[in-house]
């Protein structure tokens, strides 16, 4: 699946006032950064926003769905993520306000640390 260009070129125009859009690849989609901290995924031709414990009731006030995938035999995952509500599309005004709910609960989320390298035995 790929990523639509000209929605990460809608991100970064919309989020400017608060701040630089980085865009990382990931597994046929991009995860999106507001000034270093993850707030949002783009796959295909829509936008994700990072969702938490905290934040999942406005998540479900506005019918947002969650990020879900096929793991194969049957099996469905999720992630914390929200698909963005519809308005995101063609109203920076709303798209800045979820994007901040998003940035928000990626920077509550736990920092993962990278496992220090096995040093070869002696």
């Amino acid at each position: 699946m790929a990523v639509d260009p000209g929605l990460i070129a809608w991100v970064e125009e919309a989020l400017a006032p608060v701040g630089g859009v980085t865009k990382r690849a990931m597994m046929g989609g991009a995860t999106l950064y507001l000034d270093g901290t993850i707030f949002g995924i783009v796959a295909g031709d829509l936008l994700w926003f990072k969702a938490d414990a905290e934040s999942d009731a406005a998540w479900d006030a506005a019918g947002c769905a969650r990020f879900s995938y096929d793991m194969g035999e049957g099996r469905t995952g999720t992630m914390n993520y929200r698909r963005a509500p519809d308005d995101v599309y063609d109203d920076a005004d709303a798209l800045r306000d979820w994007a901040l709910i998003g940035v928000a609960a990626g920077m509550r989320a736990p920092v993962k640390r990278k496992k220090p390298a096995k040093s070869p035995g002696p």
